[in-house]
């Protein structure tokens, strides 16, 4: 079983909310808002919160499967080569606890394999066994290999494809279990620009397109980030999934059932294949425990300050945010009631 707490991440320390790429070199660039300062080095976040992503992947599969995978002119060159990355990567950083020889992969915490075709996506040969969470995957059926993967995966994953010529890029295939209010089925066959066009403030970003697709597939790997404040723990927000207190219209800031939850996203290129896949993973923290001091409660009180009300409603913040910010206020003030000097949330 995986046993490592999961990282919290606090993006915001920077003091200011950015939509930008944001790119950092996978294993070679420190973060600079992590506490070590450390480079992150893997692609797969393999931490005791492994189950929950399972569970929670399986019922949204249950639910509607169809929903949140598809596939929009995937050539089978870069399907085997985003395919056989995932299977590799997996294996080689779940600590033996998945196995994959190429043809077959094994998960010994869910307790069962399957035969994958990677170049045309078949899954065949299930078996199961006994394992940890062999219950959890007991009653569901892979549909493709990518399918299979990434219900062994706790991130979601991407592949985006570009023409060798002419170079229109466009969103390949998706296997995404744990969006963040929005349909994986609009996103596919759609460019870089059409993706990103509803995030609010997108448009320096998407201006550089055609360099950052050339970036992603012929110079990383890399890892970047992104965040937001939301009102529920759960992970599936699809817009057709059940409805909980997430930007629920009646639902007020409560510290005590809010979240910090922030997206971590790898992006691995195969300038051979034409393409690269984006993993995402959401990481979604407590807000109490993600702001556990003055000198957190701050910066994220001045990063909510410099968003746009174009950003803060795009983000679901509009109707919580004069509370949270009060809230943080409180929080970064905590040292001058206890004696010390005083930390003002700015604006």
């Amino acid at each position: 079983m995986f046993s490592d707490p999961p990282t919290v991440y606090r993006p915001f320390m920077e003091g200011v909310y950015r939509v930008s790429a944001g790119l950092f070199r996978l294993g070679a660039q420190p973060i600079p808002w992590r506490e070590d300062g450390r480079a992150e080095g893997h692609t797969f976040a393999l931490d005791r919160d492994y189950g929950r992503f399972v569970a929670s992947k399986v019922a949204a599969h249950r639910r509607a499967a169809h929903e949140y995978q598809g596939e929009a002119g995937l050539t089978p060159e870069l399907r085997e080569a985003a395919l056989s990355h995932v299977a590799r990567t997996l294996a080689a950083e779940s600590g033996g606890l998945m196995i994959w020889d190429g043809r077959r992969f094994t998960n010994r915490t869910l307790g069962w394999a399957a035969e994958l075709g990677l170049r045309w996506g078949s899954v065949e040969g299930l078996t199961r066994f006994d394992a940890p969470l062999a219950s959890l995957v007991a009653e569901i059926a892979p549909l493709t290999a990518l399918d299979f993967l990434g219900l062994n995966a706790p991130e979601d994953l991407a592949v985006v494809a570009r023409a060798p010529e002419g170079g229109r890029d466009w969103l390949a295939a998706a296997h995404v279990l744990s969006p963040q209010h929005w349909d994986p089925r609009d996103k596919l066959g759609r460019d870089f620009v059409a993706v990103h066009a509803p995030v609010a403030g997108s448009g320096p970003m998407n201006a550089t397109a055609p360099r950052l697709v050339e970036a992603v597939i012929a110079r990383g790997p890399f890892v970047r980030f992104a965040w937001g404040v939301a009102m529920s723990g759960r992970l599936d927000h699809h817009p057709a999934a059940p409805p909980d207190a997430d930007r629920a219209g009646e639902t007020r800031f409560d510290p005590d059932r809010a979240f910090l939850r922030v997206e971590r996203q790898t992006l691995t290129g195969f300038p051979s294949a034409h393409g690269a896949l984006f993993t995402i993973r959401p990481y979604v923290c407590p807000l109490r425990e993600a702001v556990a001091t003055p000198e957190q409660a701050r910066p994220l009180a001045a990063a909510l300050h410099s968003m746009t009300p174009e950003q803060v409603a795009y983000k679901g913040l509009t109707h919580l945010l004069p509370e949270l910010l009060a809230w943080l206020d409180e929080q970064g003030t905590l040292k001058e009631a206890r004696g010390g000097p005083a930390l003002h949330s700015g604006a």
